[in-house]
């Protein structure tokens, strides 16, 4: 089991608008770009292999990062290359992390140090959620997906465990950047949950995020 001492001090980060990623489910990410072709090899000769997904705040903050101040690390465990030079990699969240600054260097990706205190949960077992309502999540879910013309595999949903089908579905459905944010810092998988159906419920009723705010 992976340990906070055994997380690095300085990692590289991939600030991606709407890409969220949580502690124990998996990522996939398309890298093209030069600098992030760069982070890739640089990370993948550490033996650790983490990157730091987090969301650009929509602007400059004071010390000019531009980044939430929450992201969450990932380890790369699987990645192959196109013959184009692309690359299709899966990171494996592994723990939350606070920024405590960027670095300046002469990286072409930005890195930051980064505070993994008050995310020890992030590395242990499965989270649990003794309130949740399988079946009724299932039926906000699919009145959800039909509201927006999607649909998905059911089979596989009814056979993921709590903390996967939560995680999952935060992941992966459209949410804004300030909403999955908001499921990113929530402190457990009951308050992820809890988030994650009052934003299905709000995107049926056609409410705003300023409703959702109050």
């Amino acid at each position: 089991m992976i340990k906070v001492a055994d997380l690095p001090e300085t990692i590289p980060i991939f600030p991606l608008p709407g890409a969220l990623l949580l502690p124990r489910a998996k990522l996939p990410l398309h890298i093209f770009e030069p600098r992030y072709l760069q982070m890739l090899e640089d990370v993948l000769k550490t033996k650790e292999r983490v990157i730091g997904m987090i969301q650009p705040n929509g602007g400059r903050t004071g010390d000019g990062t531009g980044l939430q101040a929450i992201g969450c690390a990932g380890r790369v465990t699987q990645f192959s290359e196109t013959e184009d030079g692309r690359y299709f990699i899966t990171l494996c969240g592994v723990s939350r992390y606070r920024v405590k600054q960027e670095i300046d260097g002469f990286t072409p990706y930005r890195r930051c140090t980064a505070d993994w205190a008050g995310f020890e949960a992030d590395l242990g077992k499965t989270e649990r959620d003794d309130a949740f309502d399988r079946s009724a999540l299932m039926a906000l879910l699919g009145r959800y997906l039909e509201a927006g013309g999607l649909s998905t595999d059911w089979g596989a949903l009814d056979e993921a465990e709590d903390e996967l089908l939560v995680n999952s579905l935060s992941m992966l459905l459209d949410f804004d950047p300030e909403d999955k944010q908001a499921l990113l810092e929530a402190p457990s998988l009951t308050t992820r949950r809890e988030t994650l159906v009052t934003l299905m419920e709000f995107a049926l009723r056609g409410g705003s995020l300023e409703e959702k705010l109050q």
